[in-house]
């Protein structure tokens, strides 16, 4: 979901005809909304299958990285990125407001997040 969303939705849904700045950002709001809640769902059954069972050492470090990761998105990047989101809609038309650092950092933190579910994913099944 992460994967998808973030690197091929997001940058995506900008090229399709039709698709203004926007409307791109209202669908963004919703979409990663929605992808952030199902991530929190999912964390919360990570954390409760390595609390009650024994996994390995890098599991539960790779869970708890994971897991901070998340944290540190919704609660640092997210709020950032929301306000910008409010600056560039309410910017005049035809006023474009300076790339956004944030946006880097959100790109970074979720490249961070696939590595570590992909490497927890293999760990996981290797056993």
């Amino acid at each position: 979901m992460v994967f998808a969303i973030s690197f091929l939705e997001a940058p995506l849904k900008f090229r399709a005809p039709g698709v203004t700045i926007p409307i791109g950002l209202g669908i963004g709001r919703i979409v990663f909304r929605a992808l952030n809640i199902a991530e929190i769902l999912l964390v919360i059954g990570v954390v409760v299958t390595v609390v009650a069972g024994r996994p390995s050492t890098a599991v539960t470090v790779l869970a708890a990285v994971a897991a901070v990761v998340l944290i540190v998105q919704l609660g640092a990047v997210r709020p950032a990125l929301n306000r910008r989101t409010d600056r560039v809609l309410a910017a005049p038309e035809g006023v474009e407001l300076p790339r956004s650092r944030a946006h880097f950092v959100y790109l970074a933190t979720e490249t961070v997040k696939v590595l570590v579910l992909l490497a927890l994913g293999i760990l996981t099944v290797a056993g």
